[in-house]
C-alpha cells in the first residue's frame, strides 16, 4: 500500500516538473531519495522516494554550483544509470536489462531547514539543488569497486559500489506509474548517495571516483 503522504507529495513535486518542462527545461531524469534505512525509520517510509531532474539543475563535469544562500549544502556520491527502453513496474529482470550505461555521479543537496514532513520533502524535491554527470559506461566492469569522494583536497568518505541495480529502476518504475508517469528510454536515474552525505561549502572542490567506472568533480562557487 503506498503511504499517501509519499503519493500527496510526489503530486504536488511533478506539477513542479511539468512546470518546468514548459518552461523550457529539457527532461533528464530521476533521483532516489532517503535511501538510508534510519532516516527512512524516522520518516515513518518503508522504502526510498523518487525526486526528478531536469536540465535546469544540470552541470558540465568540472563546472562550478553557486552555492550562495543554501543553507546546509552537502554532496553525494552516487552511480547513475540511463536506461535504455522503457519500464513497466513489477518485474526486476526486466528492469535490469532495462540499463543500458553507467557513470559517476554527484548530486548537491540542500538539507538545511529540514523536517519530519514527508510530503514537505516530496513536494521540495527531496532537497535537491544540483547534479553532474561523468562519463557514460556501457556496463559495470566485473571487478569489486571502490568508491570515494574527496572535498578541500582530503577524502571525506569510502564505500563499496552495488553492483545490482534492478530495485532501483523498479521503484522508480512503480512511483512514477502510481503517480500517472512512466520511467522512459533514455531517463537517467542517481540511484542514491553511496555514503553518508558529505559537508561543503563556497571554495570547496569535490570530487567522485568509482574506480573502473570513473570519476567526476564539481567546484562549489
Amino acid at each position: 500500500m503506498t503511504d499517501e503522504r509519499v503519493a500527496a507529495g510526489l503530486r504536488e513535486q511533478l506539477a513542479s516538473w511539468r512546470a518546468e518542462l514548459q518552461g523550457g527545461a529539457r527532461r533528464v531524469g530521476w533521483k532516489i531519495g532517503l535511501n538510508v534505512p534510519e532516516v527512512q525509520q524516522a520518516l515513518g517510509i518503508g522504502e526510498p522516494v523518487i525526486g526528478y531532474l531536469t536540465s535546469a539543475t544540470l552541470l558540465e563535469p568540472g563546472g562550478s554550483f553557486d552555492g550562495t544562500g543554501a543553507e546546509r549544502l552537502m554532496a553525494e556520491p552516487e552511480v547513475a544509470l540511463t536506461i535504455g527502453h522503457d519500464v513497466e513496474p513489477g518485474d526486476l529482470d526486466d528492469a535490469r536489462e532495462a540499463i543500458a550505461a553507467f557513470a559517476p555521479a554527484i548530486e548537491l543537496v540542500d538539507v538545511g531547514g529540514s523536517s519530519g514532513d514527508v510530503q514537505a520533502i516530496l513536494a521540495g524535491n527531496v532537497f535537491h539543488r544540483a547534479v553532474v554527470f561523468g562519463e557514460e559506461r556501457p556496463a559495470l566492469v566485473d571487478v569489486s569497486l571502490d568508491g570515494t569522494i574527496a572535498a578541500r583536497g582530503e577524502v571525506r568518505e569510502s564505500a563499496e559500489v552495488p553492483r545490482d541495480y534492478a530495485d532501483v529502476v523498479e521503484l522508480t518504475a512503480r512511483l512514477l506509474a502510481g503517480a500517472g508517469e512512466r520511467l522512459e528510454e533514455g531517463d537517467r536515474i542517481i540511484a542514491g548517495s553511496l555514503t553518508p552525505q558529505v559537508p561543503v561549502e563556497p571554495g570547496d572542490e569535490v570530487s567522485v571516483d568509482l574506480g573502473p567506472l570513473g570519476g567526476v568533480a564539481v567546484r562549489i562557487a
